[in-house]
């Protein structure tokens, strides 16, 4: 029997893959988790042989429990599940120790292919994925850079993003502009767009 832990903020696509896992004779939904804290802490009460956890959650994200759990629970196997994979997930999720990388768009049954792959040693990627993770752009933006852009979201003052990241305003509106001409944008607000559709943040 594959013991496995469903993390997903969203209790109905949750309960909806517990009850899809449960019909399969060799697995075993023995924990579950809204968030990524709660995650980690019933992977290691539970100690599950795959955690399927959602990229997006709360708390933590499921880059950042994938690498908890294979630090603090490695003989769990991870399974990340997503509705907005990018390529750029992708390869932060396997950096991550993620031995499968799934969207909620596939097929019912392969979820199930997926846990026991894995669970045997193996890896999995969605074909399509990967295809685009060969031929996607490189992040033109720094590290830096995509900080700034992070902290820039909700349209925050350049003062304000100065005391969060230690650099002068003058400095974050360096960066902002930078950023914007990168990308080959005219406002803030697009910048962040373009670089989350992309995965880059």
């Amino acid at each position: 029997m594959i013991r496995v832990l469903l993390a997903d903020d969203e209790e109905l696509i949750r309960q909806a893959v517990a009850a899809l896992l449960g019909l399969e004779a060799d697995l075993d939904v023995v924990a579950q988790a809204a968030d990524g804290r709660a995650a980690v802490e019933a992977a290691r009460a539970h100690r599950p042989d795959v955690a399927v956890i959602d990229l997006q959650m709360p708390g933590l994200d499921g880059l950042e429990v994938t690498a908890e759990l294979t630090r603090a629970v490695p003989s769990c196997k991870v399974v990340i599940l997503t509705g907005r994979g990018r390529p750029p997930h992708l390869a932060q999720a396997l950096h991550a120790g993620a031995k499968g990388f799934l969207p909620k768009g596939s097929p019912g049954g392969a979820l199930a292919e997926v846990i026991r792959r894995v669970h045997a040693g193996g890896r999995y990627v969605d074909p399509a994925l990967a295809a685009d993770a060969l031929t996607a752009p490189p992040c033109p933006l720094t590290p830096r850079e995509l900080e700034v852009l992070r902290l820039a979201q909700f349209d925050t003052p350049a003062t304000a993003i100065a005391r969060r990241t230690g650099l002068s305003a003058g400095t974050v509106r360096n960066h902002l502009s930078a950023v914007m001409s990168k990308l080959g944008v005219n406002s803030r607000a697009d910048a962040y767009r373009l670089a989350e559709t992309n995965g880059w943040l």
